[in-house]
């Protein structure tokens, strides 16, 4: 009978899988244990790696996963995937250290505690081996910022090593957002009752083989999490991110209408209005394509990192499907400011209405047809 499920989301960390096992394989002794791998669709092969070790192998299992990304909902779907009553989630680059697992068994077998996990900052941690103290100072700060925002009081809530029992996960799992890369977060912040947790001092790793998947987006994605399980409730968190990105192609319009008429068609500005109305409306249509083109960039990385586009041919034909769900939108966008304009409303204002206008349809069509995400 398993005793254990250790979780393992991967992207691109093909040759630290058989490695990870040996060490699990040491780490767990005498137990009855299994690992599960989440790949999200690697390119480098990390999904046929674990199935070829699961040949050699009954206790390694696999789920590949298309069309979706992330690390904590892939934690989420692993943890949910197996008949263990305990689970564990950890990295599987190898700065999670495996022998760990043994003494987090004990601690939430006892009884004692509904939660155990690994803290780089507990008192005999160290992150000396990651060499990288721009991380650590990082870390800090979110850490800082996390229990501010949650009230979850622990020495390191961004963890990514913990361990609990099955039933517990599922009790919330439907809650759980499953949105940025920290799940210990997200499950502390979501229980109604307050976990028992039992942490352990972790020494912190480099990683096996390749380089960190973090990147330029953690810090978003970081603050995305921490507004879903602050917010999430009353605004939907992607309709936000959606919105915030459209407010900054506010200003990026607003700037691409001056720069239009004041720099290249050397119009004036008198009295609160420029002096042609034509010359406005076609300088509002090149001004509303340049913002359109900024949203769409920003929305790819950001809002829709989950399902990004990546390459020239994919990222062409997603701003051709942005361009054409976001059309009417633009339509509406453009006529209507220039309706308001010819009213004798102020530029800006008939601007800002225009936008306004084209938003829920711009969100609704896009997410749909250019990533694919209703």
């Amino acid at each position: 009978m398993i005793e254990l499920a250790v979780i393992l989301p991967t992207f691109k960390e093909r040759k630290n899988l058989a490695p990870m096992v040996a060490r699990l394989d040491a780490a767990l002794a005498g137990i009855a244990w299994e690992a599960i791998f989440v790949d999200d669709n690697s390119p480098d092969g990390t999904s046929d790696e674990a199935r070829a070790i699961a040949q050699q192998d009954a206790r390694i299992r696999v789920i590949e996963r298309f069309g979706r990304r992330g690390l904590a909902s892939a934690a989420i779907e692993g943890m949910c995937a197996t008949a263990a009553p305990i689970v564990a989630v950890m990295d599987a680059d190898g700065q999670h250290d495996p022998a760990l697992l043994p003494e987090m068994l004990a601690a939430v077998k006892s009884g004692e505690y509904d939660l155990a996990y690994a803290s780089r900052f507990a008192e005999g941690a160290s992150v000396d081996a990651w060499g990288r103290p721009d991380r650590v100072k990082a870390s800090g700060l979110a850490n800082r910022i996390a229990r501010k925002v949650t009230g979850v009081q622990l020495s390191d809530p961004m963890s990514g090593f913990f361990m609990l029992r099955a039933e517990t996960l599922r009790a919330d799992a439907h809650r759980l957002s499953g949105v940025g890369f920290k799940i210990l977060l997200d499950i502390l912040a979501t229980v109604d009752a307050p976990l028992r947790v039992k942490e352990l001092p972790l020494h912190f790793a480099a990683r096996l083989d390749g380089e960190s998947k973090l990147d330029q987006t953690v810090v978003f994605e970081f603050l995305v999490g921490l507004y879903d399980k602050w917010l999430g409730r009353f605004i939907p968190t992607r309709f936000a991110l959606f919105g915030t990105v459209g407010a900054l192609g506010v200003g990026v319009q607003m700037s691409a209408l001056w720069l239009v008429l004041h720099l290249l068609l050397g119009e004036r500005f008198v009295y609160g209005h420029w002096s042609s109305n034509v010359t406005f409306n076609v300088a509002n249509t090149i001004a509303a394509v340049i913002a359109m083109t900024f949203n769409f960039v920003l929305n790819n990385e950001l809002t829709y990192s989950d399902k990004r586009l990546r390459g020239f041919v994919p990222l062409m034909r997603g701003w051709a499907k942005f361009a054409m769900t976001c059309s009417l939108g633009l339509l509406t966008n453009v006529g209507s400011a220039a309706a308001l304009k010819a009213m004798g409303f102020h530029d800006f204002v008939a601007v800002i209405v225009g936008i306004v206008l084209g938003s829920v349809w711009n969100f609704a069509l896009s997410s749909k047809f250019v990533w694919g995400k209703y």
